[in-house]
């Protein structure tokens, strides 16, 4: 009889060990649940406050490229250019159109025609052909343009802003050319 209950024992043995595996097995599965988590929380607040940053950033920019642009066609001009040595009389027919910042500048320009029309015209014959001809003498031009136009808008009397980019409060924005053509 001293056998059996030794046979007794060992199955008691081993239902207390699969019991000790499996409370072992399910905190470890919690542990590792609990470090996946959190690390899945970092991640997602550190790719908001990303997200966050660069709306920020970008907020002014996003904002105002929301806005529906705002361009001027002015009437067509045809002048007389300066004559080169190597060439007879030319002429330069242009039309160009200009990007404003908003509807009031454009009702602006609308108020000040005669006086941007009779620069734009002095501006246009007193360049040479030669001046005119490569696509750097046309953004040179279309950049003095831009600069007159915003003097004689902002009423300033001082040296006209002579910077290649505009500034972001300038009324005219930039000269684009419709049409473009040297005779």
């Amino acid at each position: 009889m001293a056998k059996a209950p030794a046979k007794q024992e060992e199955p008691v043995a081993k239902k207390k060990a699969p019991k000790k595996k499996l409370l072992f097995i399910i905190v470890i599965a919690l542990v590792a649940a609990l470090v996946l988590g959190g690390g899945a929380l970092l991640w997602l607040k550190k790719k908001d406050a990303a997200i966050a940053g660069n709306a920020d950033k970008g907020g002014a920019a996003s904002a105002k490229s929301d806005v529906a642009p705002v361009f001027v066609r002015l009437e067509s001009f045809t002048v007389k250019l300066q004559s080169d040595p190597t060439r007879s009389e030319q002429y330069l027919q242009m039309v160009p159109e200009l990007r404003v910042l908003n509807d009031s500048v454009s009702a602006k320009i609308k108020l000040y025609m005669p006086e941007i029309r009779n620069r734009i015209l002095l501006l246009l014959s007193s360049k040479k052909p030669s001046d005119l001809s490569t696509p750097q003498g046309m953004e040179t031009l279309s950049i003095e343009l831009r600069n007159q136009i915003n003097q004689i808008i902002d009423g300033s009397q001082g040296a006209p802003y002579t910077g290649a980019a505009p500034r972001p409060d300038d009324p005219v924005q930039s000269v684009l050319y419709t049409s473009f053509i040297i005779q």
